[in-house]
């Protein structure tokens, strides 16, 4: 079974990377290839380590809020781990439709560090909501701000906004009273013990106390003050703002106008069109999201590189780096105790 997950996930990441490439390269031969090539040859390296820079933020801010959040339930973890954390779920991510992957390692290495599988989906669930809120909030503020906008990506969002609405109410309906729990909790233990009656009861107890935990640590968090709540949303913002820079950073590398806002605006638009679960770590999807929004406002010859660039620094740094900690977390947890 083991080796079966491992090829499964080699299937995945390699599916992944050639969906990326042939994408890029179809870009590129649309891009007049020769003078894309001669950008990326003439590129400021200062600005691309910039772009890497804001990246590298991206995570650092994303481990910060994860052990805030962990901190908000009176459960502590340090800082490192929040950060290997956020780095081994990139590698989850970038390998699953809608970047799914990543919150089960997360709730796993959370549960690994002493929470609850409850409260640690609590707190999984939690960043997904307040990047939503986030979303929402930003993309009318930044189409104002930039007077940049796109049927398609409007279109987008309304969608987004109506189905983040929808996922609230159900939450809310399931989870408002215990005895709802205790239903769900039933139906799942009887679907269960039709596999396995010897331990029925077990397994009941056990979804049980999950499912109530996670309803507990729900409320804490839906219920925390005005000053963490900011909190948590200025560290969301820090989080997708600086990863929303990154295409900025790589036009200033190759010395032509940053596009500072319609950027931001487009990268809104980007990440809501991602979450589409189709292709492994939105591969294929992103490329050509990206070719549509800033093809209106980035003239042709840039775009190839800006399309390849991207993707180098936002998702093949995530394989790599991801797949390094993850090695790294297995070997110390498995290996080193044998």
């Amino acid at each position: 079974m083991a080796s079966t997950g491992k090829s499964g996930l080699k299937r995945a990441a390699l599916l992944g990377i050639i969906i990326s490439l042939l994408t890029i390269i179809v870009i590129f031969k649309f891009t007049e290839t020769h003078l894309t090539w001669k950008v990326i040859y003439e590129v400021d390296i200062r600005f691309l380590m910039l772009a890497f820079l804001f990246h590298s933020l991206f995570w650092i801010f994303w481990a910060i809020r994860l052990k805030k959040l962990s901190e908000f339930l009176g459960i502590q973890i340090t800082l490192s781990y929040a950060f290997k954390t956020t780095l081994a779920s990139g590698f989850l991510a970038a390998i699953t439709p809608s970047s799914a992957g990543g919150e089960p390692l997360r709730v796993k290495m959370l549960n690994d560090s002493g929470i609850s599988f409850g409260a640690s989906s609590a707190i999984v669930l939690a960043e997904r909501l307040l990047d939503a809120i986030f979303f929402i909030s930003a993309l009318p503020v930044m189409i104002f701000i930039s007077d940049f906008s796109s049927r398609f990506g409007i279109y987008a969002g309304v969608v987004f906004t109506l189905f983040f609405v929808g996922f609230m109410f159900f939450m809310y309906l399931t989870f408002k009273d215990p005895e709802n729990v205790e239903k769900i909790s039933a139906k799942i233990s009887s679907f269960i013990a039709r596999f396995s009656r010897s331990r029925g009861d077990r397994i009941s107890s056990i979804i049980n106390r999950e499912l109530m935990l996670f309803r507990d640590a729900s409320v804490e968090l839906a219920t925390v003050s005005k000053y963490q709540f900011s909190l948590l949303f200025i560290l969301t913002a820090l989080i997708w703002i600086f990863e929303f820079l990154v295409p900025s950073a790589i036009l200033l590398a190759m010395k032509t106008s940053p596009h500072w806002t319609e950027s931001l605006t487009s990268q809104l638009f980007l990440v809501i069109i991602s979450l589409v679960p189709l292709t492994p770590g939105s591969s294929g999807i992103a490329e050509a999201g990206m070719l549509y929004f800033y093809s209106l406002f980035v003239e042709k010859v840039y775009i190839g590189s800006l399309v390849g660039l991207w993707r180098v620094i936002t998702y093949y740094s995530n394989l790599i780096v991801g797949l390094i900690v993850n090695v790294m977390v297995l070997k110390s947890r498995y290996l080193e105790e044998d």
